[in-house]
């Protein structure tokens, strides 16, 4: 396993990416979410990819426009297909010998993936999706009640609400949140939906137990889907040790498929 960085461009901009080489005919680019360098936060997704590529897969990481290393305007995750097609053709090009590509996105990054019908990517890892139709929406009844539900789990929950350290008054605005009937699905998760039935390929849902954005993708996703797999305990970036062994099976699981 090698790394180096790369230079492609999309449209008039040149983009900055970061190839983790290996000798499999399977490649995973990993496409950044919300305003993120592909490194990744602390830099997770740079640990990731050096762990995919020495289990012998081909990693391509990069920086959309506006963001980064990145030369242009920054649209958003909403403005980053033609980013995303021009990161999977420097990742063909820089790794000829690759006949199937396994994209893997988180929060909004799985979102732009589902939007696009798949990208031109042949299998979809997607993670916490972000179903949100602005930056502030209130977070769906499911979601408050899987964190009070979390909270009471937790060693001493009893003795701080007997003792007061807990405001009575904080509990009973969080329960009457939770009571309240969920909304209807909004454009975006809608939208989400017709794109993802667009893709014919292999797709997998990963949703980490603890994180927000994933509960509220699950309040508005058929949960029978036997495409839903559950990280217990896993916060959205799957920052903790087991959480970080489980992404990494997940990952190689799928790009090890035919």
């Amino acid at each position: 396993m090698s790394r180096r960085h790369v230079h492609f461009t999309c449209e008039t901009a040149r983009l900055a990416g970061t190839l983790d080489k290996a000798n499999a005919t399977s490649g995973l680019p990993l496409v950044s979410g919300g305003n993120e360098t592909r490194a990744g936060a602390f830099p997770g997704q740079a640990e990731l990819a050096a762990r995919v590529a020495a289990a012998g897969f081909p990693v391509f990481r990069f920086d959309r426009r506006g963001v980064g290393d990145s030369e242009g305007e920054n649209t958003g995750f909403l403005g980053s297909r033609g980013d995303i097609a021009a990161a999977l053709a420097a990742f063909l090009a820089e790794m000829p010998q690759l006949t199937r590509v396994v994209a893997f996105g988180n929060c909004d990054a799985a979102s732009a993936l589902m939007l696009s019908g798949g990208a031109g990517f042949d299998a979809l890892v997607l993670a916490n999706p972000w179903t949100f139709d602005s930056d502030d929406a209130p977070p769906p009844p499911a979601a408050i009640r899987a964190r009070y539900a979390a909270r009471l789990r937790e060693k001493g929950a009893i003795r701080r609400l007997l003792t007061g350290d807990v405001s009575f008054a904080g509990l009973l605005r969080g329960l009457l949140q939770a009571l309240r009937p969920a909304p209807p699905p909004g454009g975006l998760s809608e939208r989400m939906k017709q794109g993802l039935a667009n893709f014919s390929g292999p797709v997998e849902i990963l949703i980490a137990s603890r994180d927000r954005t994933g509960q509220a993708f699950i309040a508005q996703w058929n949960k029978d889907d036997p495409r839903l797999a559950y990280c217990p305990g896993a916060s959205r970036g799957f920052a903790e040790p087991q959480a970080r062994d489980w992404l990494f099976e997940r990952l190689c699981s799928a790009l090890a498929e035919k």
